[in-house]
């Protein structure tokens, strides 16, 4: 397709007119780039015409008309508001913003149906170190709630978890939407949160109800397994102890036996570490009513 790069103006001092403007937007939406980098953009305007050195005044005159959004430095997304265009999926935008990430905790707990609640926040694991807006200092950036750094952009709040890269492990590539694949948390390791990261989730509680209410559904040879490969004592002794709570026991819960002790572990961080001793999990028992 061939565009009219001043169907809605000439272009100024600066090499930019309205029309090339859209008509760039429009070609990266046509060939699906609605989220695009700069190089990405420089390719689009190649094709139609679009002199290489109005691109980057083009992308800040059409983030400044809200024509696409400005998600980080070189890293952009488009809209729904131009022919061809679409809004984009929160989970892109997190997983776009952070490479490699994947949607997880309460936003993969929602996804997968383990949740009735609808998080606020987009929460994402990655190997990587991040560093928001905010830790930078911007202006109008301020620490997020529970004094965490959240990532602000395009109305979306956004956490990311970070994790060592050999426990980077468990994700699905799956379609949220007709346009986007992004990669989420698999079940089980949506699952295994709940007990590597209690206090993301208010305490064990979230954990044991998640095990009673939808163990049936979970391949639970599989959590083990995770548990096992995350390689942490208190992890898999949480998990252990969880699993015979809600009445799982047998083969299946055995291998997490071998990998707890010989100290004792809290078993819920989130309380007052006072409680009996549990000898077959190694675990300090305040979860039990009467602890």
């Amino acid at each position: 397709m061939q565009y009219n790069h001043d169907m809605t103006s000439r272009p100024d001092r600066a090499g930019y007119s309205g029309g090339s403007g859209i008509a760039l937007a429009t070609r990266l939406a046509e060939t699906g780039h609605y989220i695009f980098t700069t190089e990405q953009a420089r390719r689009a305007a190649a094709q139609i015409g679009i002199p290489q050195s109005s691109v980057a005044v083009t992308l800040g005159r059409l983030a400044e008309a809200a024509w696409i959004m400005r998600l980080r430095r070189g890293l952009y997304a488009g809209t729904g508001r131009l022919p061809g265009g679409v809004d984009v999926h929160p989970f892109a935008v997190a997983t776009s913003l952070v490479r490699p990430s994947a949607v997880s905790h309460w936003s993969a707990l929602s996804y997968h149906g383990l949740t009735s609640q609808v998080p606020r926040t987009v929460t994402a694991t990655t190997p990587k170190k991040v560093m928001t807006p905010s830790m930078r200092g911007q202006a109008g950036e301020h620490e997020g709630r529970r004094g965490k750094h959240l990532w602000r952009v395009a109305g979306l709040e956004i956490e990311y978890v970070r994790v060592r890269l050999d426990r980077f492990f468990g994700a699905e590539d799956v379609w949220v939407g007709e346009h986007f694949r992004v990669s989420v948390t698999d079940v089980e390791r949506t699952v295994l949160d709940l007990f590597a990261s209690p206090r993301t989730f208010g305490g064990l509680d979230a954990g044991l109800a998640t095990l009673d209410e939808h163990a049936e559904r979970l391949d639970l040879q599989r959590l083990v397994e995770y548990s096992l490969r995350f390689g942490s004592k208190a992890v898999s002794a949480r998990l252990g102890w969880c699993l015979e709570k809600v009445g799982v026991r047998g083969p299946v819960v055995e291998p997490l036996r071998s990998h707890v002790g010989p100290g004792i572990q809290v078993l819920d961080p989130t309380r007052v570490a006072r409680g009996h001793r549990d000898g077959r999990w190694c675990v300090l028992d305040n979860v039990s009513p009467g602890d």
